[in-house]
């Protein structure tokens, strides 16, 4: 999981969105209550931002240089889904660089 590391090099932020009581939104709050340290701790700097929101249905997204941003729809989506999804915007980020 060295790509966890990867985020403040890649991206320029990134937001979570969701519903604090919606079944919808349980796995993004699951992924956001085991994995939120870690990500700090990595990237101590970087604006990794949670937002909720009553009735909001649970989304991701990651913003990259010049405001371009990128949206995922979090809903019906494991917690490792949910890893996975913010894999493939780091990696993203880091083609949009070159």
């Amino acid at each position: 999981m060295a790509w966890r590391g990867q985020l403040s090099r890649n991206l320029k932020e990134l937001r979570i969105l969701f519903c604090q009581t919606s079944p919808a939104s349980s796995s993004a709050r699951a992924f956001v209550e085991r994995n939120y340290k870690d990500f700090k701790t990595l990237n101590p700097k970087f604006p990794f931002l949670i937002r909720e929101c009553s009735g909001t249905r649970p989304q991701l997204w990651a913003r990259y240089d010049m405001g371009v941003e990128t949206g995922i729809q979090l809903e019906g989506l494991t917690e490792e889904q949910i890893s996975n999804a913010i894999e493939d915007l780091v990696k993203l980020g880091a083609t949009l660089k070159g």
